[in-house]
């Protein structure tokens, strides 16, 4: 209140200078314009430009305040549509989760027309629409992905491909792969999906190409690798001898499985399994020598007993050379069941009979197993020990059929007596 009272008896002072002012001298002030003259004192001017800036003030607010309205509503308008996208884009993903692909794709879609970023949308639509079945929609929401968001061309191909791969369009989803390896070379997932196709496809060749980048990216995990290329290399030997014609002779046979054995990283040479089967395929070509003698040089580098049992197996080029091969591993491995049941079979290729069965006793006193039982008893029947063979196998009844129930049995006076 003070403060006003002061205000006023400013302006009560400046007003009575001023029009003390305007009494002592009222000034003069000419405009001409062409043949236009305004004449006028200079307290009239003064007063007609406070009074022309007020109207123009005046004037201008009535124009804003007119404008203001259309703004509101827009910014209202945008606040509402966001919104509306956010809320629907939540229930659509939270149908998308519970799997409501009807809800999700119709939620999501319309979602999609209000957002500022409607990328996601349309891709979680289009997965929507793929879980129906609905290929057709699936590929025009992913179309409409490409055109809202350009830059986001390796999502959406990484959608459309994933969708590709679960419909079985093999040879489409490889070529949308190797156009995004072009555009993002370092893209761990787009290797997993391409070994994906690669493996429906059955290509291990190029699986084969493909594993040393996975590897060096860590694209697949350790132990996946491992047998990714167990599994590819195992393939490449079988197919090897397969795409083969018919009439292709043996030489020729071996000499691309044996380019096929070449390709083997070191990591995978000494894998039972791929020796394995190996040795299979050289024996499938009459090549039982040279399995002998790639069976004997890995038995020599790494010990495995199933690689022993199947040294067994095999008819070598010297049989004498072979079984005195085979016995000087006895010293360092002399409680080996294989390796014993081994020497029993070599002995018989070199019909030493008392020394076969010498060592098939060996062995089963080892390891009771049926392999050795059955060798063991067919040799005594040979050598016509029927009744020892007979005993044997019903003595062992539980190593030919095991996992038998525990049953009441008769007693062999009862039985006799029935």
């Amino acid at each position: 209140m003070k403060k006003l009272f002061i205000l006023l008896l400013v302006i009560l002072a400046a007003g009575a200078w001023i029009g003390q002012l305007m009494v002592q001298d009222p000034g003069y002030v000419l405009i001409a314009f062409n043949q236009t003259t305004i004449e006028t004192s200079l307290w009239v001017m003064l007063v007609i430009g406070v009074l022309g800036f007020l109207l123009a003030h005046w004037l201008l607010n009535i124009l804003t305040n007119a404008m203001m309205p259309v703004k509101t509503l827009r910014n209202w308008r945008d606040r509402r549509n966001h919104n509306v996208s956010q809320r629907k884009t939540l229930k659509g993903l939270m149908a998308l989760s519970e799997g409501n692909w009807v809800k999700a794709q119709r939620q999501l879609g319309q979602a999609a027309e209000r957002s500022e970023i409607p990328l996601i949308n349309y891709l979680a639509a289009a997965r929507a629409a793929h879980e129906q079945g609905d290929d057709k929609a699936a590929d025009e929401l992913l179309q409409k992905a490409r055109v809202a968001t350009p830059q986001a061309e390796v999502a959406v191909g990484i959608t459309q491909a994933q969708i590709q791969l679960a419909r079985g369009q093999l040879e489409p989803c490889l070529a949308n792969l190797l156009k995004l390896r072009k555009l993002a070379p370092k893209n761990t997932y787009v290797m997993r999906l391409l070994k994906d196709v690669y493996a429906n496809l059955q290509d291990w060749d190029a699986i084969a190409k493909l594993l040393p980048e996975l590897k060096k990216s860590q694209a697949v995990r350790d132990d996946k690798l491992i047998a990714l290329e167990r599994q590819t290399y195992m393939n490449l030997l079988n197919h090897s001898l397969e795409q083969l014609p018919v009439e292709t002779d043996n030489a020729s046979r071996h000499s691309v499985l044996d380019q096929a054995w070449q390709k083997l990283p070191q990591n995978l040479s000494g894998e039972p399994a791929l020796i394995r089967r190996y040795i299979e395929l050289l024996i499938s070509i009459n090549a039982e020598p040279k399995a002998e003698q790639v069976l004997r040089e890995m038995i020599a580098k790494q010990w495995n007993e199933e690689l022993v049992n199947l040294y067994g197996r095999i008819v070598g080029q010297d049989l004498k050379k072979q079984l005195k091969v085979a016995q000087g591993w006895i010293k360092n491995h002399p409680d080996s069941p294989n390796l014993l049941l081994t020497l029993g079979r070599l002995s018989l290729r070199n019909q030493v009979w008392g020394q076969a069965l010498s060592y098939f006793e060996q062995s089963f006193a080892i390891q009771s197993s049926q392999e050795t039982l059955a060798e063991l008893s067919r040799l005594l029947r040979h050598l016509g020990e029927v009744e020892k063979a007979r005993d044997l196998m019903q003595d062992n009844l539980a190593v030919v059929a095991d996992n038998l129930p525990e049953l009441p049995q008769p007693k062999a006076e009862m039985a006799k007596a029935g």
